[in-house]
């Protein structure tokens, strides 16, 4: 079967309230299905499905086993001036994500600055979310979470560090610019994706059994090699971002973690910057616009590339889905449908 055979297109009205039908009969109240089903709509709408629709059977079956529990709510454990720390007593990782970034904005929009350390929490699905929620109502963004082990430190070939997804957003026009990305060259999730598509990676990923860089996704998920990005520079970075996530929020660091099957727990940080406070911040949007004329000035390496700003391209992917329905792998779908 071709990779088109093997692709439906799902409304994504349909695609939530699939979503939101799950999640009720796994005992979430109607707000937190309706909200836990939007955000991982919107992941595939914006054709991170590797983290949308595609990780949804993941979740549920981590729901069904006791990992993340759907009536836990965030509660705070400590206070001192912009910082809190709370614990996410293991609810839903989206949904405690999106919670920490509301409260880092009200603190911000109290002090200029807000941080939310968030403990004992789960899987945040797509970063980029987060930064997207925050940009969206006027401030800059920086959060990040650690993980399982996952990487391994640079020089070394069994698993130590996290992926620990990193993301800054900054408030651009009606939308926003979004960089997300994870220590791996490739997320682990990413990787299934392509996987699962039959394709290989546009780069190496990892290594396999013979300790060889290599493109195909089987190999790097069956040896949890997987790259750095930036090699040693992505190692260091991932173990900072473990540091300052475990020491932020009092909770568990990536070596305490342990276990990926399944990965429950983590440590989140969440940063919101009232830049509307700021005495030049009329010209702020004018500066940004200038730096963005200027990098779309580049010279492309071929007449095919276009030069874009990191979150540029999802405005265009989430057009496309609207329009024409959210592409999903068959199997996966039938076993949405099934659950």
């Amino acid at each position: 079967m071709s990779n088109i055979e093997r692709i439906v297109r799902i409304s994504s009205d349909k695609m939530k309230s699939e979503f939101s039908r799950i999640l009720l009969s796994l005992g979430f109240s109607d707000h937190k299905a309706d909200k836990c089903a939007e955000i991982f709509t919107l992941n595939s709408l914006e054709g991170v499905y590797s983290h949308g629709v595609n990780r949804f059977p993941r979740f549920v079956k981590n729901i069904k086993e006791g990992h993340i529990k759907p009536d836990a709510v965030p509660s705070l454990v400590h206070r001192t001036g912009s910082l809190e720390q709370w614990n996410g007593n293991l609810g839903p990782g989206p949904l405690n994500a999106s919670f920490a970034t509301e409260r880092a904005m009200e603190l911000a929009q109290e002090n200029g600055i807000g941080l939310v350390a968030l403990a004992n929490t789960n899987h945040w699905m797509r970063g980029g979310t987060y930064g997207w929620q925050a940009a969206r109502k006027g401030f800059v963004y920086i959060g990040w979470t650690n993980t399982c082990p996952i990487m391994p430190a640079w020089g070394a070939t069994d698993p130590r560090l996290g992926n620990n997804p990193f993301v800054i957003a900054v408030p651009f026009l009606s939308e926003a610019i979004v960089l997300d990305f994870a220590m791996t060259q490739f997320s682990y999730g990413k990787m299934e994706s392509f996987r699962n598509e039959g394709t290989q990676l546009p780069y190496p990923g990892g290594f396999n059994n013979q300790g060889e860089l290599t493109t195909k996704p089987e190999e790097v998920l069956e040896t949890w090699r997987a790259l750095p990005v930036g090699y040693w520079k992505g190692a260091g970075l991932s173990l900072l971002l473990d540091i300052m996530a475990t020491i932020l929020s009092g909770g568990l660091s990536t070596h305490e973690i342990k276990s990926c099957k399944p990965e429950f727990s983590v440590s989140q940080v969440f940063i919101a910057i009232n830049i509307s406070s700021l005495k030049n911040f009329p010209a702020i949007g004018n500066s940004i616009q200038q730096i963005i004329d200027d990098l779309q000035k580049s010279k492309p390496e071929n007449e095919t590339t276009k030069i874009r700003y990191p979150g540029e391209n999802v405005v265009h992917v989430r057009n496309e889905n609207l329009k024409n329905g959210i592409p999903v792998n068959k199997q996966i779908w039938e076993k949405i449908l099934s659950l």
